[in-house]
């Protein structure tokens, strides 16, 4: 591996904010910068017959390419020389509509906007549930990109649409006009062969007799991470102050990004853990069976050939969601302090199903909480520390249950946890994950998308040989990882999973 790596530069956008990271590697270890971070969020837009919520995309790019000027006009990570390439990570589902001219017919949709309930249901008229799942393995979630697409079929917009970008190769296309779709946040639309890894004729032709609408024209060209894109536009490339620089596609969903920056391992799991958290294992075939569909878990596609099997759980948007909820009552709340609070909370008081459907929306969860604690006869959290008690409990019963899950569906022991993203910060959630699951927690990098986005960057550069295999070795050079062992008896967890039984 040579001693350095040209700067990359890493646009990771989150639920909540986004950012734009440059790396570069240093003698086998990988140093990085933060340019620029920005907020996110959803915006509520008023329509003739209530509201709509959509993502603010035009802030989002003026946050990014602050964050290329930035890098452009005083080099970052410690560069001597040009920027070499970008990378662009995002949450998935969600995109954008051009016209025939290119341009941007309106604002995203945000994933948590009402317009698709009742469409996975419909849906199943033209192409029945175990034929949906054994065709794109994905799991049946409202916000999918298939169901997305079908509840927007009466639209203007879809109408006069030429063409379908994920948020990350929306962006993209700004920067090289080159229309691609990165192929593991094509995984995650629904509209995917799982097999072949190229959109499904049998899906679309699905959404095409439920709806009326031909949506196959709309969607570009697949392409898998660690491929070269192209060079950005001559006058992007002046205007930004890139010269040479080029797109590479990533991992392009955020979850792939940081399952590349797992340093695990054999026989592990991995909790992604942010606003969502994604728990499940790396293995190399999908699997199709129609107890993985009843289980509600997703195949989707990673770096390097490999799947990413796992369930979406709720995560830590309901503490965020509560904080915001505290905070707009005139009493804010820091995490850690809330945090170091709950830790004097008695354990598994009050445990939720955190994947109620319930708790998805934007609303006040603290009472939401309280009604689902009435519901099935658990004291009420009072206070803002037993609220977050009962939440990271919850949480780490919900990664319990779908370890296990998971393990018995695959055949595949597990031995070890890996928990990545802004949750590894969150000590009392990895202690209780080790308890819940009776396994150890190995906890870490924090940065995890960032760092798989920009070695992914390095793979297709050819500056990292060896794959995901040598992305972790990378990964566990530059870190440092916390361990959590299980501590106390398992009867308690099973106890406070018994409540939450039908």
């Amino acid at each position: 591996m040579p001693a350095e790596l040209p700067t990359m530069l890493a646009v990771d956008l989150g639920a909540s904010s986004g950012r734009v990271i440059a790396g570069r590697l240093e003698r086998g270890r990988l140093r990085t910068e933060e340019l620029s971070r920005f907020a996110n969020g959803p915006v509520a837009v008023p329509t003739p017959t209530g509201e709509r919520l959509h993502w603010d995309v035009l802030s989002l790019w003026a946050g990014i390419t602050a964050g290329f000027r930035a890098a452009g006009a005083t080099g970052a990570a410690g560069a001597a020389g040009p920027v070499a390439s970008i990378g662009i990570d995002s949450w998935a589902v969600d995109h954008g509509l051009l016209d025939p001219d290119g341009a941007l017919l309106g604002n995203p949709v945000h994933y948590r906007d009402a317009r698709t309930a009742g469409w996975p249901e419909r849906l199943t008229a033209a192409l029945p549930a175990p034929e949906h799942y054994a065709t794109t393995g994905t799991q049946v979630q409202p916000f999918n990109t298939v169901y997305q697409l079908a509840a927007a079929a009466g639209d203007a917009q879809l109408a006069a649409a030429e063409r379908l970008l994920m948020i990350p190769d929306l962006l993209g296309a700004w920067l090289t006009g080159r229309h691609v779709t990165e192929l593991t946040n094509a995984s995650t639309t629904g509209l995917l062969d799982v097999r072949s890894g190229t959109w499904s004729p049998r899906v679309l032709d699905a959404v095409r007799a439920a709806t009326g609408r031909d949506v196959a024209r709309l969607l570009a060209p697949v392409v898998p991470p660690a491929t070269v894109v192209g060079g950005l536009l001559p006058h992007v490339e002046a205007e930004l102050g890139l010269p040479g620089t080029r797109l590479v596609a990533v991992g392009s969903h955020d979850t792939a990004s940081a399952v590349a920056a797992v340093p695990m391992a054999g026989d592990a799991a991995y909790v992604s853990s942010g606003t969502w958290s994604l728990v499940g294992l790396e293995l190399d075939e999908p699997v199709l069976t129609e107890d993985s569909r009843a289980a509600n878990f997703t195949n989707e596609l990673g770096v390097d050939g490999t799947v990413r099997y796992l369930r979406n759980v709720a995560g830590l948007w309901l503490l965020q969601e509560s904080m915001r909820t505290w905070a707009d009552r005139g009493d804010p709340r820091d995490v850690a302090d809330l945090v170091a609070a709950a830790a004097d909370v008695p354990a598994l008081r009050t445990v939720v199903d955190v994947d109620d459907p319930v708790f998805a929306p934007p609303g006040d969860m603290p009472a939401r909480i309280a009604d689902a604690a009435r519901r099935t006869g658990q004291p009420v959290p009072e206070d803002p520390a037993a609220v977050t008690r009962c939440i990271l409990d919850s949480l780490a019963l919900a990664y319990r249950r779908a370890i296990r899950t998971a393990s018995t569906l695959t055949g595949r022991s597990v031995e070890v946890v890996h928990v990545v993203g802004g949750g590894c910060r969150n000590a009392l959630l990895c202690r209780l994950t080790a308890d819940a699951t009776g396994l150890p927690v190995v906890a870490g990098p924090v940065e995890g998308t960032a760092m798989g986005n920009l070695l992914t960057q390095a793979l297709a550069l050819g500056q990292i040989d060896g794959g995901l295999t040598a992305v972790r070795e990378v990964v566990r050079a530059s870190v440092d990882l916390v361990r959590y062992d299980p501590t106390g008896p398992d009867l308690a967890w099973q106890r406070a999973e018994d409540r939450l039984r039908p």
